[in-house]
């Protein structure tokens, strides 16, 4: 049996995308895989929630993981987190978590997970429209820009690279085309945007499924 777990915010609870998100595709795939083969057993739980920073995660994670792995025989622990602690706060000028805060909680979340799974995942940041996004309409203290959502992917990516974690790579893919075509608000993909992300997270899961 193998366990998935996936840990994130809004973008991985699935937000305004009328299938549930990438994490529910992951789900609905492994769903089918299990009523149509017999020797093949895999359960997804999504456990995004909207607003969540690095720390709100460093505050649920090991009593989640916990209720989730008995007789588990594999577990791959999947984060997509970052992009609310890169948000600016005009009424206090800065960014909502400092860079070196980030990357200090990014290894403690990696360092908490080792303790459940050798296979973790890091899902990179999306790019977000920052015509809608500065500020963003429904909290005008709020802004999104990808200057600094960039700047904290890269975080991400040099931390799992220090650790050995697979890193899947979302925003340098997106810039390079018409990415506002795959966001609803301008910050939470579409349907079209969470279709893209489950395909690649789950070329870098099949990987981690046959080893």
């Amino acid at each position: 049996m193998t366990r998935i777990c996936v840990f994130g915010d809004s973008v991985a609870w699935g937000a305004w995308d009328k299938e549930g998100g990438w994490v529910q595709r992951l789900r609905k795939f492994f769903d089918i895989k299990n009523l149509s083969d017999p020797n093949f057993y895999c359960l997804v739980y999504n456990l995004g929630v909207s607003g969540n920073k690095t720390k709100d995660i460093l505050k649920r994670f090991e009593f989640e993981i916990k209720q989730r792995l008995e007789e588990v025989e594999e577990t791959i622990i999947i984060f997509a987190i970052g992009i609310n602690d890169s948000y600016f706060l005009h009424n206090e000028d800065k960014l909502r978590t400092s860079v070196e805060d980030f990357r200090t909680n990014i290894q403690k979340i990696i360092n908490a997970a080792k303790k459940f799974s050798i296979k973790i995942i890091f899902v990179g940041l999306t790019p977000v429209d920052e015509s809608k996004t500065t500020p963003i309409p429904w909290d005008t203290n709020k802004s999104y820009k990808n200057e600094f959502i960039q700047k904290y992917n890269e975080i991400i990516k040099s931390v799992c690279k220090e650790n050995k974690i697979y890193f899947v790579e979302i925003f340098e893919q997106w810039v390079k085309s018409d990415y506002k075509q795959l966001l609803e608000d301008g910050l939470h993909p579409n349907s079209n945007g969470h279709q893209k992300i489950f395909e690649t997270v789950f070329e870098h899961l099949k990987t981690l499924l046959t080893n």
